[in-house]
């Protein structure tokens, strides 16, 4: 085998690493029913994952948001994140600080994201929490 060939070789075991590794992210539009200014949204994640719900909103509006855990064979340590409309991942509200309920003045128009994510011993060894989002605006 040539020098280019090992390099290759090399190259794809690496590729085939990062791809094995990384976790696949989600992301869903919250959308209201007609009538209806708020929503409730449920799933699972495990381990390194996260789950962005994006939904729009305007200056001046107010965002409720609740998290709670439906099922888990792990601790439950399931929280969210609000990020407001183009954050690169810095957050207007982080609920592993902050708890997982609360009222937010919104203080941009645009695309608000929701992020769901799980922390400590239950993000490290992989387990998965099932969840329910309580949103609404305002």
């Amino acid at each position: 085998m040539g020098v280019g060939m090992k390099s290759f070789v090399a190259f794809v075991i690496a590729v085939s690493m990062l791809v094995s590794t990384a976790r696949a992210q989600m992301t869903a539009d919250v959308k209201f029913a007609p009538g209806n200014f708020g929503t409730m949204v449920s799933g699972t994640i495990s381990g390194d994952e996260y789950f962005d719900y994006r939904l729009g909103a305007n200056a001046g509006q107010q965002m409720f948001v609740e998290l709670t855990v439906d099922g888990t064979n792990g601790n439950g340590t399931v929280y969210f994140n609000i990020l407001p409309p183009g954050s690169d991942g810095v957050a207007i509200y982080n609920g592993s600080i902050e708890g997982n309920s609360t009222t937010v003045d919104l203080p941009d128009t645009g695309d608000y994201t929701i992020r769901v994510y799980l922390m400590g011993n239950d993000r490290d060894s992989g387990k998965t929490v099932g969840y329910n989002v309580d949103l609404s605006i305002q």
